[in-house]
């Protein structure tokens, strides 16, 4: 059986994933891959005369239903296509089975997907990664159009701007919990946005990639912040290998709990491979065996946000290093400037500082 990778491209409205599939089954098949895409399925029951606008309550959740049904179905015809072809796969889903949920309140939800036999845990663990690519209504509001979808209910107005963001987060939090979420931020250049894309599915393929660092900051927090996802995590550092470094993180939010193994390993000068992979409570409770003696858990929790059209993570840092907050960026590139939120003071730039990685922070020696 060939190697199968199957991952999400989902977002808020507008967000470029028509080009980012184009530019994906592209480079993809250049480097080997057969690339099948899954198109999105609620625009294929809106364009066949359902809308979820309409005021039959009945006729809105039997349309939901049947989308859930459908989108479950498509996946499993296109696995049994990957699993007799003769090279690696790629399976692309144009949204996925947790997109769905943006649109009802949860109760419907949670009837729905239980009538599938399934729960959102299980629907978001079906997928290898999921990108989600940040509306263009928030930060890039001059390319938000609908010319790409005539169907589409958030018009380029005011109110429709106001719809659009609001979806995106919804989006987010549905998916919020999957080992290998990552959030695509806007870019003064649009052509970033989507190299940002493809840099994320090579990782998940193992495909050496470029030691990138994301900017960090030690901040305070001078105000409330927006509507964000909370979690709490905890990281131990396994014993590796000279060259390679090992994470076991345990991510905690909602009752639920998700426990991911993550390994970097450098390959050469300035490139390194990174593989994850979830792992139950019963071997992570295993693996902390393994733990490095000199190092301590890293115990924090997370605040994720989308703040005009970029992505932060607010970490505030508890036991050994209690005290410390730091404001990580998510793919913003060099040449950008960063949109620091009102209700963030930024103490000290430590982009590049060695001393702050998590890696560095979890030594016994470590003082902040």
């Amino acid at each position: 059986m060939p190697e199968i990778k199957k991952i999400v491209l989902t977002g808020g409205p507008c967000a470029g994933k028509t080009t980012a599939l184009v530019r994906i089954t592209d480079y993809f098949s250049n480097y080997g891959y057969k690339v099948f895409t899954i198109p999105e399925v609620p625009t294929l029951y809106s364009q066949g005369g359902w809308n979820y606008q309409t005021p039959n309550r009945q006729l809105y959740y039997e349309g939901e239903r049947a989308i859930l049904q459908t989108q479950l179905a498509l996946e499993e015809q296109f696995m049994q296509l990957a699993q007799v072809c003769q090279k690696p796969v790629l399976i692309v889903c144009d949204r996925g089975t947790m997109d769905i949920s943006a649109y009802m309140t949860p109760d419907m939800w949670n009837d729905i997907v239980a009538k599938a036999g399934a729960d959102s845990n299980s629907l978001r663990c079906r997928y290898d990664a999921v990108l989600h690519l940040v509306s263009a209504a928030d930060g890039a509001e001059a390319y938000y159009t609908t010319a790409t979808n005539a169907i589409r209910y958030e018009k380029a107005d005011e109110e429709g701007l106001r719809i659009a963001r609001e979806l995106d987060k919804k989006v987010i939090h549905a998916w919020t919990g999957h080992s290998h979420l990552r959030v695509i931020n806007n870019h003064d250049d649009f052509d970033k946005k989507m190299q940002r894309v493809l840099h994320e599915i090579s990782a998940v393929l193992g495909l050496p990639q470029p030691v990138t660092e994301e900017r960090k900051y030690i901040v305070s927090l001078s105000g409330d912040l927006p509507d964000a996802s909370e979690s709490e995590i905890l990281q131990t550092y396994l014993v590796g290998e000279p060259g390679t470094e090992v994470r076991l993180r345990r991510r905690s939010w909602n009752g639920k709990t998700v426990n991911v193994l993550k390994t970097t390993k450098r390959v050469g000068d300035g490139e390194v491979i990174e593989t994850e992979r979830q792992v139950a409570n019963a071997l992570y409770e295993s693996l902390l065996r393994q733990a490095d003696p000199y190092r301590e858990p890293v115990s924090k929790h997370r605040r994720s946000f989308i703040w005009h059209g970029q992505f932060f993570e607010l970490d505030t840092y508890h036991g050994h290093l209690d005290g410390l907050v730091i404001l990580e960026t998510k793919g913003i590139a060099d040449a950008e400037t960063v949109n620091f939120p009102p209700f963030i003071s930024v103490r000290e730039d430590i982009t590049g500082n060695a001393r702050y990685h998590n890696y560095n922070l979890a030594l016994r020696s470590q003082s902040i």
